[in-house]
């Protein structure tokens, strides 16, 4: 395949999955320059895999996989204990209901209380990824996803609890 259409299918599967790539990285940010430089890895990464991304899964497990090993990897590089991520401003923009906007904010502010793998599961848990889905882009049994899934969702409660 030529360079410019591997460039131009690139471009094109990044616009279509632009918002994943940003939640996951955002997820994982402490500010908006950790965000930007997580999301820009991640673009660096994805676009350095491309070429061998043969499409023998779904391209959103693909650039989940490729962007949460991003997200960790960044994060153990670069801090040591965990941070909370604030919401931004835009997510006011999408939500108009003030209510749901403080529910959400409550939900990422545990959401990143939890560990790195934790926090991964649960966003693609999120997200609506199915289970096989979820243990496909994390490695983990179909089993191990289902029991961990569980888990987190108890904690959780029991952390709003609190």
């Amino acid at each position: 395949m030529k360079n410019i259409e591997l460039e131009n299918e690139f471009i094109a599967l990044i616009e279509n999955y632009q918002r994943v790539i940003y939640k996951v990285c955002y997820l994982y940010s402490k500010d908006k320059d950790n965000l930007n430089d997580l999301y820009q890895e991640s673009i660096l990464n994805l676009w350095r895999s491309y070429p061998r991304f043969r499409n023998e899964c779904k391209a959103s497990t693909w650039i989940y996989k490729i962007t949460l090993n991003t997200c960790i990897s960044f994060f153990r590089r670069f801090s040591k204990s965990p941070k909370f991520v604030p919401l931004s401003a835009t997510l006011e923009t999408i939500i108009d209901n003030n209510n749901e906007i403080a529910l959400i904010h409550e939900l990422y502010n545990l959401i990143n209380r939890l560990g790195n793998l934790e926090k991964a599961l649960i966003l693609l848990y999120l997200e609506e990824k199915s289970y096989q889905e979820i243990a496909n882009i994390t490695g983990l049994s179909l089993t191990n996803v289902a029991t961990r899934l569980c888990r987190i969702k108890e904690k959780l409660k029991r952390m709003s609890n609190e």
